[in-house]
């Protein structure tokens, strides 16, 4: 089996739902103590789109997003967002993902917990 695949089944239970149901695992880098994680947007056009013509002009830059730890390692999600430019305008669009809790780089699940736990998010002024 793949190193991808194998890593894929454990990660869709670990991992945030939404992640798996629109990102595509590219890697993931097991070091001694963190866990990077490797997505890429799938190519699917977004919404309100569906009737223009457009074509895929790659990604942009990655995001990284820290998630609840997994056995003592720093879980950091790599997200390439991806980027399309609609023919007729040459205009250029991305769905619009809102996977971090704001002011900080964690995940929104991560944060709410962190914020329950300690009653504010560390790092976070």
């Amino acid at each position: 089996m793949e190193k991808i695949e194998a890593y894929k089944v454990l990660l869709q239970a670990l991992l945030p739902e939404e992640l798996f149901n629109s990102f595509e695992l590219k890697d993931v880098q097991v070091h001694e103590d963190k866990l990077d994680v490797h997505l890429d947007e799938q190519n699917i056009q977004p919404e309100g789109y569906t009737t223009e013509k457009l074509i895929s002009k790659g990604f942009y830059d990655p995001i990284q997003i820290l998630d609840f730890p997994i056995r003592d390692r720093a879980v950091f999600l790599h997200i390439r967002c991806r980027k399309w430019q609609v023919v007729s305008t040459k205009k250029i669009i991305s769905k619009n993902w809102d996977l971090m809790a704001k002011g900080t780089h964690y995940t929104k699940s991560l944060a709410s917990f962190l914020k329950e736990a300690h009653g504010y998010i560390p790092g976070k002024q």
